[in-house]
């Protein structure tokens, strides 16, 4: 890391005031407790933290904000700790405060006539699937770690996941929210209206901002009917080109059914198969390619398994798919979504793996992965790229895996020129660097160049009227300002 925050003022009296603010379960300062908060899930950033705070409401969190910030000391948010570029791990200072939302976790409402759900930071995802779906809808968002993954970190993250192609990201999720700014102050957005031209929509510049402007505290989240009928197929395609051409024939005759449409290699499966114990591909034989894809309605009586069935058998006439399976229970529907949502465990427990978390338009996502694969076998020969991912919405996770006779810390170093070289690419088919995990503080050198001039200019006018000392997650997303 190479931002390093600056000593505080007083650190002892600020932890004294912290401890009688926060209350024994309300803060840690041992360093065996707060090593969990100091690393990320990839293992690969490593920070020191003063004192990790864990707020149980509203109150408590401004409170320590106005204290934080009286002392000069810089604050890191931090939600279920499942970030894949570093967004929710301290400097190497010790100097910085780790903010978790873990005990703010109460759900606080379903309205089943609104069709929302009023949830506070540190609510699980899974938690909130679940009470949706006990109340009889359906909150449309699902990413591989809802198990531990927080509601506050994945709408600043603006997470995407497998059914954006259908419902949006999280942004387009988000009716209204409550949030604490830099300065301790508390902004009241909780509003459940679908209409409301008042002014700037100011709710949405926390969504993504990754904690940058503000920490998300509550959130007016739109549900959705819950499905009445689903339908789960896995499907063998010669390449990315035949994954495409399956999506436009889905969605040529009801782009509605379509719910989720994933993506994967045969490298990644193989991958699944070999290291994911009770993963097993239910085909004939590998294929080069596969896609999972999910239709979903809330009218009874569509007869979903009649349309898959159609589009399938004229696919596989076609010489588009060569082999399907579809699922004929809910245990078979989990198995078949194991074998997509296993992709990232499988490729850790494989070595090293460099991630490339990238969009471009959907029509280009063939020529991004057959562009990208040549160009990193190029730079280092023996490279196993695995890509997956939401070919629906155009975001790939072009992930590559170190060779197998290449020392791990020698893959790593090259992860830059890996990344660069799947950048221009991505530059090239105008895409974007980053589309659902966040800049974080793994690619913010990429903001200078991508996202320049008047785009760049005005995040950091933003940044600096709210939170004008750069004490709410410093030395994430905004690249050194001399660069």
């Amino acid at each position: 890391m190479t931002a390093v925050s600056p000593t505080p003022a007083d650190p002892a009296k600020l932890l004294e005031r912290l401890g009688q603010l926060l209350g024994p379960s309300g803060m840690l300062t041992a360093a065996g407790d707060m090593d969990p908060f100091c690393t990320d899930w990839r293992n690969l950033y490593h920070g020191r933290a003063l004192a990790v705070l864990r707020p149980a409401d509203t109150r408590e969190l401004s409170e320590a904000v106005r204290l934080c910030v009286a002392h000069g000391v810089p604050m890191v948010p931090q939600g279920g700790n499942t970030s894949m570029v570093g967004g929710a791990t301290p400097d190497d200072s010790g100097h910085e405060v780790v903010i978790c939302m873990g005990r703010m976790n109460h759900i606080r409402g379903i309205d089943p006539h609104e069709m929302t759900m009023e949830v506070e930071a540190g609510v699980p995802l899974k938690v909130a699937q679940d009470a949706a779906r006990e109340a009889g809808m359906m909150l449309p968002l699902s990413i591989s770690s809802e198990g531990s993954a927080q509601m506050g970190g994945i709408l600043a993250t603006n997470a995407g996941g497998n059914n954006t192609v259908r419902y949006g990201n999280a942004r387009e999720l988000v009716l209204g929210l409550e949030a604490v700014l830099p300065d301790g102050e508390v902004f009241h957005g909780l509003r459940r209206l679908r209409k409301d031209n008042t002014g700037y929509a100011l709710r949405q510049l926390f969504v993504g901002s990754e904690g940058t402007l503000g920490f998300i505290t509550r959130a007016i989240i739109q549900l959705q009917p819950a499905p009445k009928e689903v339908e789960v197929a896995l499907c063998a395609v010669e390449d990315a080109q035949g994954a495409l051409a399956l999506f436009s024939a889905f969605r040529a005759l009801d782009p509605a059914l379509i719910q989720a449409f994933e993506y994967m290699s045969g490298t990644g499966m193989a991958l699944v198969n070999d290291l994911i114990a009770g993963a097993s591909l239910p085909l004939e034989q590998p294929a080069p390619a596969y896609v999972l894809v999910e239709l979903a309605t809330p009218r009874p009586g569509a007869d979903l398994r009649e349309f898959m069935e159609g589009v399938l058998a004229d696919a596989m006439e076609k010489g588009i798919v060569t082999d399907a399976v579809m699922a004929e229970s809910e245990g078979q529907r989990a198995n078949l979504w194991k074998l997509r949502e296993e992709h990232a465990e499988a490729q850790k427990r494989a070595g090293a793996s460099v991630k490339n978390d990238v969009s471009v338009p959907v029509a280009r996502v063939p020529e991004l992965i057959a562009r990208a694969t040549r160009a990193c076998e190029d730079l280092i020969p023996g490279i196993r790229p695995a890509p997956f991912g939401h070919l629906g919405d155009g975001n790939i996770h072009f992930n590559v895996v170190q060779p197998v006779d290449m020392p791990a810390d020698a893959f790593l170093a090259r992860s830059h020129d890996i990344m660069d070289t799947v950048a221009d690419i991505v530059r090239d088919l105008d895409g974007s660097f980053s589309a659902e995990h966040g800049v974080g503080q793994l690619k913010p050198y990429m903001m200078a160049e991508w996202r320049g001039g008047a785009e760049l200019a005005t995040m950091r006018r933003i940044k600096a009227a709210l939170d004008p000392h750069d004490l709410m997650n410093p030395g994430k997303i905004f690249p050194p300002a001399t660069s």
